[in-house]
């Protein structure tokens, strides 16, 4: 990974408000974020069949930023057909909203689709075909109230023809699963599948790990499904610690403050208050510059960190839901045989697999191997910085 060094030196000369935007701003493309997203990218290139992508992991794990960069890359991608295809728009990005009733509210769903397929700038507009579905004087896309939830999906699935994109990409997607029952889950499931299949448009749904409840609603639907975990970094895992650490570094040195906090060599502290979890790191140490930047600091100490930072019944509650999930995907040896069993395959079969599996180079046990006979330290680094301050 290659990363700028540091923030501009001129940033210490702006106000607050442009240095913690600047900070807001930046990204660390590490690596889980990136397998991830280069998962999402190459199924949204070759499907294969597939009407979905489920991309889960915890909350507050980065999969907005990821969401974000999947549709930059897309539309990257898709510059040269800009050109002369004006009406096509690479990719759609909505999130689906929370409610305070049982149901999903596709009406709403549907209406924020429809404003994000209509790029102002675009000459080229849909004929939606509804009545009641149309452009003002100013060419600002109208619905009048009056207009129902299926005469808004029909004009979906027309923009979507007329605009072709790539993927829709939808943030926040376990809010699709409020419901006053199993089938009303399994009647949400079967809209986005039907709006997939008719437009031909891979539909990628971002969310926390309830969504893992859709996954096996139905054999159609588990068949037209691609899942991709994006896990947190843990802490017993010597390359999850050394990526941890490095994105801690990273965040250390743009941090546009005077005197740079040596952030890295309390890695622990930072892995207790983020859980693993990048996107928390991120918006923990963004707070607490915001404290620090209100208060003139020069620099992040412990005080502003321990001010703005989740409290422990909180993030417990944090940790236990993201166990949960994690127990959700584990597949040992018993479901196995269970399987095998009732394709009235023999035990005999599998135990061979798994054997002949175990007698084979561990890769990842080769690397931890080799780091270990290094005999180096994890997050040591040089050359040592001052401690944060209060943390020493």
């Amino acid at each position: 990974m290659s990363f700028l060094t540091s923030f501009p030196p001129i940033l210490l000369e702006k106000a607050p408000e442009e240095r913690l935007n600047y900070f807001l701003s930046y990204t660390v493309a590490h690596p889980r974020l990136i397998e991830a997203t280069d998962m999402v990218m190459n199924t949204i290139e070759e499907p294969a069949g597939a009407s979905f992508i489920f991309v889960y992991g915890p909350s507050g794990i980065g999969k907005t930023t990821m969401r974000l960069r999947i549709e930059q890359a897309l539309i990257n991608q898709a510059l040269p057909e800009l050109k002369t295809d004006r009406g096509h728009i690479p990719v759609v990005g909505v999130e689906a909203l929370g409610t305070e009733s049982t149901q999903f509210n596709w009406k709403d769903y549907f209406t924020r689709s429809l404003i994000a397929l209509e790029e102002p700038l675009i000459e080229y507009k849909v004929d939606y075909g509804m009545r009641g579905i149309q452009r003002n004087a100013q060419g600002e896309l109208t619905i009048e109230p009056k207009v129902t939830a299926p005469e808004l999906r029909r004009a979906l699935e027309n923009a979507l023809k007329y605009r072709r994109p790539k993927a829709f990409l939808i943030d926040e997607a376990q809010h699709m699963q409020k419901m006053a029952s199993g089938r009303r889950l399994q009647d949400n499931m079967d809209c986005l599948k039907s709006l997939a299949n008719l437009t031909g448009v891979v539909h990628v749904l971002f969310g926390t790990y309830e969504l893992l409840l859709f996954r096996n609603l139905s054999a159609q639907l588990s068949r037209r499904t691609v899942d991709i975990h994006f896990p947190r970094y843990r802490i017993n895992n010597q390359n999850d610690v050394e990526a941890f650490t490095s994105v801690i570094f990273n965040f250390q040195r743009h941090l546009p403050v005077e005197e740079e906090p040596d952030l890295i060599n309390n890695y622990e502290y930072f892995y207790a208050g983020s859980l693993g979890c990048i996107g928390i790191l991120k918006d923990w140490l963004t707070r607490a510059l915001k404290l620090s930047l209100k208060e003139g600091g020069k620099s992040l100490t412990l005080k502003h960190l321990e001010q703005r930072a989740w409290s422990v019944a909180q993030r417990q509650t944090m940790l236990k839901e993201i166990e949960e999930g994690e127990r959700q995907l584990i597949e040992n040896t018993d479901k196995h045989q269970q399987l095998y069993d009732a394709l009235g395959l023999s035990r005999e079969s599998f135990t061979d697999l798994v054997n002949s599996s175990s007698n084979q180079p561990n890769q990842s046990t080769e690397v931890l191997d080799k780091s270990q006979k290094r005999n180096r330290k994890v997050a040591k680094r040089n050359p040592k910085r001052d401690s944060i301050k209060g943390l020493d």
